[in-house]
């Protein structure tokens, strides 16, 4: 981590919450604690999932950068994937402020942000500019596997048609797509996670694109055992390739210590990790290999990583512990990953791919 960065860390965490986000957007753009060129991941991270390569399973998940603004900079921090999102047909403000608060002593956030976005016509501009060659004539690109998350506008929506026209949009330009359809702060949008409304929605997406990158569908962490299996076998049957494990929750684990932890919307960070493992495995299960899995929720450790790889995960993604550590988390992750690996004569992650189930 530069000195600049270990510096700018506490300040930012002066700021609102929000605030200090837009700043670090705007220092990423401006190539603040940027390396001029990605560091080459060990060949022992390297995996493949969705018919791509990734020479590390680390991404950042949707919410960081919902406007396709950092890509290039948040890809030669050494994250091996990274997601914009989620964006929506339109734009929109979100919910009022203040809509993102930090739990510090439970290394937690909450956020009702509400799909606060520029929309998909300047997501759509940037992640075209992103595909043109560099000035320097070599290949443009982020250099990593990206995607891109959609949603639905919280007035005037029809899923079965905005969706695919979403998807439509973004094709081109992208190696994956997910559907969020499990943030709880747009109202009604995780009842589309029902398995007959969400096999609807990916058909009216494979009816009119039947060729297009990988889709993915982000779940919840609140669901019940129980609907999960139908839902897993919905996303199969609806030509869907993998999901995300977990969303934010709802739920209040009682061990919280913030005064934050009263705040409404969904929950973030250390505090999720239980739940997203559990039902990690579960949905696993369910899939059986039929699906890649991406697992999110309370990761910040290497330990946390190969722990979700052994519980059937093909990638994993960060948010909170990011928003926490800044760039330094990316190089720690790995260095944790490899020292493990190598004191348990872990040669690749295949080597311990479900393991755990």
């Amino acid at each position: 981590m530069s000195a600049l960065t270990s510096l700018s860390l506490p300040l930012l965490r002066r700021l609102d919450p929000e605030a200090a986000h837009e700043l670090a957007l705007d220092a990423l753009t401006l190539g603040v604690s940027v390396p001029l060129r990605r560091p080459e991941d060990d060949p022992a991270l390297a995996t493949r999932a969705l018919g791509l390569r990734f020479s590390n399973p680390i991404g950042i998940a949707a919410g960081f950068d919902k406007n396709a603004r950092v890509l290039r900079p948040m890809a030669r921090i050494g994250f091996g994937f990274v997601e914009a999102g989620t964006v929506t047909p339109r734009p929109q403000a979100g919910n009022p402020k203040p809509r993102l608060f930090r739990l510090e002593e439970d290394r937690a956030v909450i956020n009702r942000m509400g799909f606060n976005n520029q929309g998909i016509d300047r997501f759509a501009v940037r992640l075209a500019r992103l595909s043109r060659p560099l000035p320097s004539g070599r290949g443009g690109g982020a250099g990593v596997p990206v995607g891109a998350n959609i949603g639905i506008n919280k007035t005037g929506a029809d899923p079965e048609r905005d969706y695919p026209a979403l998807v439509a949009r973004v094709k081109p330009y992208v190696h994956y797509i997910v559907l969020n359809v499990s943030s709880p702060n747009t109202p009604g949008l995780r009842g589309l996670q029902d398995a007959a409304r969400l096999k609807g929605i990916l058909d009216a997406i494979a009816a009119r694109h039947p060729e297009r990158p990988p889709l993915l569908v982000k779940l919840a962490p609140d669901l019940e055992d129980d609907a999960i299996p139908a839902i897993v076998e919905a996303a199969v049957a609806g030509g869907a390739q993998g999901l995300i494990v977990s969303n934010t929750t709802l739920a209040r684990p009682l061990n919280l210590q913030s005064s934050n932890k009263g705040e409404t919307g969904g929950l973030s960070g250390r505090p999720l990790a239980p739940r997203a493992i559990a039902m990690l495995r579960l949905v696993a299960q369910v899939a059986a290999g039929r699906l890649a899995l991406v697992a999110c929720g309370g990761i910040e450790s290497g330990h946390d990583i190969l722990e979700r790889i052994r519980s059937g995960a093909d990638l994993v993604q960060v948010y909170t512990a990011f928003a926490y550590e800044g760039p330094a988390l990316v190089g720690r992750l790995k260095r944790e990953m490899l020292s493990i690996m190598r004191h348990q004569g872990i040669e690749s992650l295949d080597d311990i791919r479900g393991t755990a189930l």
